[in-house]
């Protein structure tokens, strides 16, 4: 079975729609697959199985990508195509089946959206995909050194969404410290690639001076591996928030002037914290580190710590 995936352009939307595809690769065992996604999400779907081919769509003026992917995939003939990105693509292709999600905001969170384009009810969870090499790599980045792992996400694709960064150094503190959840944990501060994720990590790093620095270092299948390995992710809405829930990791997301109702983390040890004021329109500085703290508290009292480390 040959199978076109058309995915998103971002890191985040891309992780929901691993969700879609790990269905199909359990309905389908041994379907070849070619996904079309844009160029920050690549590394999401690098170590998937049964990927076939992976196409790199770069935004053009006039639209001009759309044609592009569609001189690429024109030429086969397709058992199903899975439009996310609701283009007229899939009705320019020869295929038994097309599923294209609509486009649109309308109330209820993403999955369910995506889950709904092929008619899934409970909607499948998210997945990470690494590889063996990825954890060598992951363990080589970490470095050595026993006991839990911090993980924080201080970034984001819009400034709106960060929090300050002295209140993540509070949190850190506050949770490594001798009576605190994490006590004597490493801290590892994560973040995407280019100079705008740099300067934004930047205070964070200059905070906590011993901290592990993967910040643009690391490819996404390293970062899942190196995820695998924590007891705790707390970051912004971003990205990497989606990618630790779908690792497994326990992920505290962070929420102000986006709606969690729609984008909040989705696993099974996962949580959305929310700014004080009306539910996404509320600004970040209205985010207390108390409530963050007791979120991270009881989500690793829900999770023994030995279970993550495990």
């Amino acid at each position: 079975m040959r199978i076109l995936f058309i995915s998103s352009t971002r890191i985040g939307d891309a992780v929901l729609s691993t969700a879609l595809l790990d269905h199909l690769l359990r309905a389908h065992p041994g379907a070849r697959i070619t996904v079309a996604c844009g160029p920050v999400a690549t590394g999401v779907f690098a170590r998937m199985p049964g990927l076939e081919r992976l196409i790199t769509v770069t935004k053009q003026r006039w639209s001009l990508h759309w044609l592009g992917l569609w001189a690429q995939v024109v030429t086969r003939r397709w058992d199903l195509v899975v439009d996310l990105r609701g283009s007229a693509i899939a009705w320019m292709l020869l295929a038994r089946r097309r599923a294209v999600m609509r486009g649109g905001r309308r109330p209820g969170h993403r999955l369910l959206h995506l889950a709904q384009t092929l008619g899934l009810s409970p909607a499948p969870r998210p997945v990470a995909w690494y590889a063996p090499e990825d954890v060598a790599q992951a363990a080589a980045l970490l470095g050595v050194g026993g006991g839990p792992i911090l993980a924080l996400g201080p970034t984001a694709n819009w400034v709106r969404k960060v929090w300050p960064a002295e209140r993540f150094l509070e949190l850190a503190r506050r949770l490594t410290a001798p009576d605190g959840s994490l006590a004597g944990a490493r801290i590892l501060v994560l973040g995407g690639p280019g100079a705008e994720e740099r300067t934004a990590a930047a205070p964070v790093l200059a905070g906590l001076p011993g901290a592990i620095d993967l910040v643009g270092v690391a490819s996404l299948p390293e970062v899942a591996a190196a995820l695998a390995r924590c007891a705790l992710f707390v970051g912004n809405d971003s990205g990497l928030m989606h990618l630790a829930a779908a690792v497994g990791v326990p992920t505290i997301g962070l929420f102000g002037p986006t709606p969690a109702s729609e984008y909040g983390p989705v696993g099974r040890r996962a949580a959305a914290v929310l700014a004080e004021g009306p539910p996404g329109a509320a600004p970040m500085a209205d985010l207390p580190v108390d409530a963050v703290v007791a979120a991270a508290t009881g989500l690793l009292a829900r999770a023994p710590l030995d279970e993550v480390l495990a």
